[in-house]
C-alpha cells in the first residue's frame, strides 16, 4: 500500500507541473499565446499599438496591464520574486535602467536597432532596453487667467517663483508620475543639486497641490483651476489642439526629458515571442504608430508634430545622465517627499 501511494504521489506531481509549466507558442497551431505586458502609455496608444501588434506578431495574445510610471517601476520591483509580466512597454528608460541593475531584465538587441537615433539605444552592457519615444518637462499657461492676474508669461522656470503665481501651480508627484520624476531631475541635473532644491522650496510655495499623472496638471490649468500646469510636451500639445486657452511654454533654461522604452524581463515565460514583439517595437511601423503621440521618437526622420508643438522645444532639451537618474531615484524620491508630500493630492 505504501508503494501504491508513493507511485500516486508521483504521477500527481507529474501533472501539476506539467500544468504549471507555460505552454510553447507552437503547441496548437493557430493559438495566439498570452503574453503579459506592464505599460505606463495612455490608453488611446495601446488601442493602436495592440492592433498593429496583433498583425505584426499573430502568435501573441497581449494582455495589457497600465498604471503610471512610477507605479509600474514598484510593482515589479516588488514582484522580483514573484514575476508576472513578460515584457515592459512604454516604461521611463529610468526606469528600466534601474530594473536592469536589479537584474530583472533580459539582455536582447532587437533587430534593426542601429538605425535608430543614438540616445534612444541602450548606451550601457548588456543592452537590454530600445527607446521608443520622448518627452519633455513644458508649462500648461492659462494666458487669460495670467492676464487678469497681471502676470506676465514665464520663459525661465525661475519667473514661477512669482508671488503673484502663489497657490497657481499644479505639478505631478515624482512618487507616482514619470513625468513629475523628469522635472525634479531635469532641476537637479541643470542648475545643480543644492540650487535645484532651494528652487524647489521657493516653487513648492506657489504649488496648490502635486497630482498624481503627468497630464492632470495640464488639464488642470486648461479648466481654468491653475494658471501654470507643469506637465509634458505632447499633453500640452494636445489640449491646446482640443482648443484649451493655454500656451506651451518650453523654458529657456532647459528642459528635463524621458524616453518610453521597451524591454523583456528576465522571468519572461515566452521569450522568443517577446523577442518578436521588442523587433516589431523598433521598426518603422511601430515609431509611426510612436509619432502619433509624440514629436520625437527612435526613428530618424518619422516625427510629424502638429503645427502648435513648439518648434525649438528639442533644442532645449537638457544633457540627460539616465545612468544617474536611476542610481539617485530612490534618494531624490525619498528627499522630495520629506520636503514637499504634504502638498500631494490623493486620488
Amino acid at each position: 500500500m505504501e508503494r501504491k501511494a508513493l507511485r500516486r504521489a508521483l504521477r500527481l506531481l507529474l501533472v501539476s507541473a506539467s500544468l504549471a509549466a507555460p505552454l510553447a507558442p507552437a503547441a496548437r497551431a493557430g493559438e495566439r499565446v498570452p503574453v503579459t505586458i506592464y505599460t505606463a502609455i495612455e490608453n488611446e496608444q495601446i488601442a493602436w499599438i495592440d492592433a498593429a501588434l496583433r498583425r505584426a506578431v499573430p502568435e501573441a495574445e497581449p494582455v495589457w496591464v497600465r498604471g503610471s510610471t512610477g507605479v509600474i517601476t514598484d510593482r515589479l520591483l516588488a514582484e522580483r520574486d514573484r514575476p508576472q509580466a513578460d515584457l515592459a512597454f512604454g516604461i521611463a528608460a529610468s526606469s528600466l535602467t534601474l530594473l536592469k541593475r536589479a537584474g530583472l531584465l533580459d539582455a536582447y538587441r532587437p533587430a534593426g536597432a542601429d538605425a535608430l537615433r543614438s540616445f534612444f539605444q541602450d548606451p550601457s552592457a548588456p543592452y537590454s532596453w530600445t527607446g521608443m519615444d520622448a518627452y519633455l518637462g513644458a508649462i500648461c499657461f492659462n494666458g487669460g487667467l495670467a492676464a487678469a492676474r497681471g502676470l506676465l508669461t514665464p520663459q525661465l522656470w525661475r519667473e514661477l517663483l512669482a508671488p503673484g503665481l502663489n497657490g497657481q501651480i499644479a505639478m505631478p508627484d515624482p512618487n507616482r508620475s514619470g513625468t513629475g520624476f523628469l522635472l525634479v531631475a531635469g532641476w537637479l541635473q541643470s542648475m545643480g543639486e543644492a540650487p535645484a532644491w532651494a528652487f524647489m522650496d521657493a516653487l513648492d510655495r506657489n504649488v496648490s497641490a502635486y497630482l498624481l499623472s503627468g497630464s492632470a496638471p495640464c488639464r488642470a490649468a486648461a479648466r481654468g483651476e491653475a494658471v501654470a500646469g507643469l506637465s509634458f510636451d505632447m499633453r500640452a500639445a494636445a489640449e491646446k489642439a482640443a482648443g484649451a486657452p493655454i500656451e506651451i511654454i518650453v523654458p529657456v533654461d532647459g528642459v528635463g526629458w524621458e524616453q518610453e522604452a521597451v524591454a523583456i524581463l528576465a522571468s519572461a515565460r515566452q521569450p522568443e515571442i517577446a523577442r518578436r514583439i521588442v523587433d516589431w517595437a523598433a521598426s518603422r511601423e511601430a515609431n509611426e504608430i510612436y509619432a502619433r503621440s509624440f514629436a520625437v521618437v527612435a526613428y530618424p526622420d518619422v516625427s510629424t508634430p502638429n503645427a502648435l508643438y513648439p518648434a525649438h522645444a528639442e533644442a532645449r532639451m537638457i544633457r540627460n545622465d539616465i545612468a544617474w537618474e536611476a542610481a539617485n531615484r530612490a534618494r531624490i524620491l525619498a528627499e522630495w517627499t520629506r520636503r514637499y508630500g504634504a502638498k500631494v493630492r490623493p486620488e
